[in-house]
């Protein structure tokens, strides 16, 4: 149904943050980032996505989720019905 997909768009978002905030603690957790350069290269990369996502989400999150859902709704709208010919 087409508000599951809205549902899902946004639940997916929220657990790509989850999942940037798993892989930090797992890093953390296992030491991977004291073994090479490029280990500790990615996971400041990563700190920083997941900060970004965090001040964003904070800051503008009912704006990104109405706006998300406005956008949702106008894709559904242009899209051809499933089924029809």
């Amino acid at each position: 149904s087409n508000s599951s997909k809205t549902s899902y768009a946004i639940a997916t978002d929220l657990s790509e943050m989850e999942l940037k905030k798993i892989l930090i603690e797992k890093m953390e957790g296992n030491k991977s980032i004291q073994r090479s350069n490029e280990q500790r290269n990615l996971y400041k990369a990563l700190v920083e996505a997941y900060e970004s996502d965090k001040i964003i989400l904070d800051t503008y999150g009912d704006t990104v989720t109405l706006k998300r859902r406005r956008d949702d709704k106008a894709n559904r709208d242009e899209e051809p019905s499933a089924g029809s010919d």
